[in-house]
């Protein structure tokens, strides 16, 4: 276990927020309160830097969510996009600006840590968080809350931000409450350098056999990470596509340096934010967008945004401004995030049903495409999208009923430019 301080200290030290997960929720939370000029704790049961099953994509709200003088550890900028419909009627639609660009997560988780440490948080790794308590004889007044480490050593707050994952035991105890639960399945595969070349500055996305499933490939240098994801339950089915896309690819015959899984978990829309004195975000709080299950944008805004009502919490004398400031945290989520998510939710069950659609919209109607371009660089979001221009309302409406998919009856691999 590392340290920045000592766990004698930890014991009689009460910390105004403590943060328990170092992932881009958590380490957003931490760098906002520690801004703020508070006394911050983060907490992380593993050594840094950790893997984590992700395809690494950051698209322009995560950008525009960054701490100042942040510096993207980009592995490659994407310009173009193949979009396949489980492998056929396979289409480029390239653009002259950036879309996205490609990370791998122990570098990047790294830097987040760093600069919160740098705004004054204190990490400490290695380190398990078994429960917190907001009554009994762990906890010195109503206006603190003890953090139970494994071990049996205590931790006290004046608020708690739990950004410990989709298995958060923080959201167990805030009682976080799912109704979409996706698997992921994800291979790091190094390739060749002449392979290495075909695939620079271009991704893959292949819209996969089971109902909202499909797949990527994204190019990080030498190596290309490949993934699925599909509705848990469709396990077997998740690892044959995973098998076959990879054989489909031609990668077979290279060996993965990683290969792992990740179930994603979002959010019901009745679920809470928060209890009492302890707030939930990102992961921990089912924060994700449900159709593309893109969770890091939405960790890093929601992690700032619990980083700086946590400050406003610990700041809270008795238990109605508690509440008060715990009820605006959620309002401001669901003013921002939630939009996004109800939108992606409709997007999700018209994607189930009429994939055939979706791909002949986005790889050959214009106006789609520019949309797919205008969310992943953030000049837009889906929300945004719905509420400004009725035509995305309409085309929503009209993908979402319920009817046999439309699939394109050519294939058509000529390279477009924007």
């Amino acid at each position: 276990m590392s340290s920045e301080n000592s766990s004698a200290d930890d014991e009689q030290r009460v910390w105004d927020v403590v943060v328990v997960g170092a992932g881009p929720a958590g380490a957003s939370a931490a760098y906002a309160a520690a801004v703020a000029g508070r006394s911050v704790l983060l907490l992380e049961k593993a050594e840094l830097p950790r893997y984590k099953t992700c395809g690494g994509g950051i698209i322009g709200p995560s950008r525009d969510a960054l701490p100042p003088g942040f510096e993207l550890p980009f592995q490659d900028r994407v310009h173009a996009v193949t979009f396949s419909l489980d492998g056929k009627f396979t289409r480029t639609r390239r653009s002259k600006q950036m879309l996205f660009g490609l990370i791998n997560r122990p570098e990047f988780d790294q830097q987040l840590v760093e600069h919160a440490q740098k705004a004054g948080a204190e990490l400490r790794t290695g380190v398990t968080v078994s429960r917190v308590e907001q009554h009994g004889s762990a906890v010195p007044d109503r206006r603190t809350v003890a953090v139970v480490l494994q071990g049996g050593e205590t931790v006290l707050a004046r608020a708690v931000v739990g950004a410990d994952g989709s298995a958060s035991r923080i959201g167990a105890h805030v009682g976080v409450k799912l109704d979409q639960v996706d698997l992921g399945l994800e291979a790091e595969i190094p390739v060749p350098e002449t392979v290495a070349e075909d695939w620079q500055g271009r991704v893959l996305i292949d819209w996969g056999p089971m109902p909202g499933s499909y797949g990527w490939v994204f190019p990080k240098g030498d190596t290309l990470t490949v993934g699925v994801i599909s509705a848990r339950g469709e396990g077997a089915a998740t690892k044959r596509y995973l098998e076959d896309f990879i054989a489909r690819l031609g990668l077979a015959g290279f060996e993965p340096s990683i290969s792992s899984g990740h179930l994603t978990r979002c959010r019901a829309d009745d679920s809470p934010l928060s209890r009492g004195r302890v707030l939930v975000c990102g992961d921990a709080a089912g924060l994700l967008e449900p159709w593309t299950r893109e969770g890091i944008s939405f960790a890093l805004r929601s992690g700032r945004l619990a980083g700086e009502w946590a400050v406003r919490v610990a700041e809270a004398h008795d238990a109605v401004d508690t509440r008060r400031q715990a009820l605006n945290y959620a309002f401001a989520i669901k003013a921002g995030l939630g939009v996004e998510m109800a939108v992606g939710k409709s997007m999700l069950a018209a994607f189930e049903r009429r994939p055939g659609m979706l791909h002949a919209a986005i790889t050959s109607f214009r106006p789609a495409w520019k949309a797919f371009a205008g969310i992943t660089r953030g000049s837009t979001t889906l929300g945004e999208m719905v509420r400004s221009h009725p035509m995305a309302g309409r085309a929503l409406s009209t993908l979402d009923r319920r009817s046999a998919a439309a699939v394109p009856t050519a294939a058509d691999s000529t390279p477009t430019t924007e």
